[in-house]
């Protein structure tokens, strides 16, 4: 199975949710939500970076210089009590939203419902 595209608006919540399992540099983040679809969601970095960036400046990751296991220096990411309280409030939002989409999905004639 060939990987899927972000669906738009999902980004900031697949990171911060990647972030929040553990101290992570940039592409290992990407990794840990490739991994956790078993391959089904790609992240391209050119979106990654810029959504890293963007969370940073929000207050709800922060991040250290640091080196990674390929002995490089990279930028690590850790959640903030902000993050974790948005990662809260996304998620709970996401789950009534894929609720409510998968009821409509599963009605087999809308017509029915007028």
């Amino acid at each position: 199975m060939s990987a899927a595209p972000i669906i738009p608006g999902t980004l900031d919540l697949l990171v911060l949710k990647a972030v929040s399992l553990g101290r992570e540099h940039g592409y290992g983040v990407l990794l840990r939500i490739q991994r956790a679809s078993q391959d089904v969601l790609a992240v391209e970095q050119g979106a990654l970076y810029p959504a890293l960036a963007r969370l940073e400046q929000q207050g709800l990751i922060e991040s250290e210089w640091g080196v990674s296991e390929n002995n490089r220096r990279a930028k690590f990411y850790v959640l903030t009590r902000d993050g974790k309280a948005r990662l809260k409030s996304d998620t709970a939002d996401w789950k009534r939203f894929s609720a409510a989409l998968e009821q409509v999905l599963a009605t087999p004639n809308l017509e029915a419902l007028a």
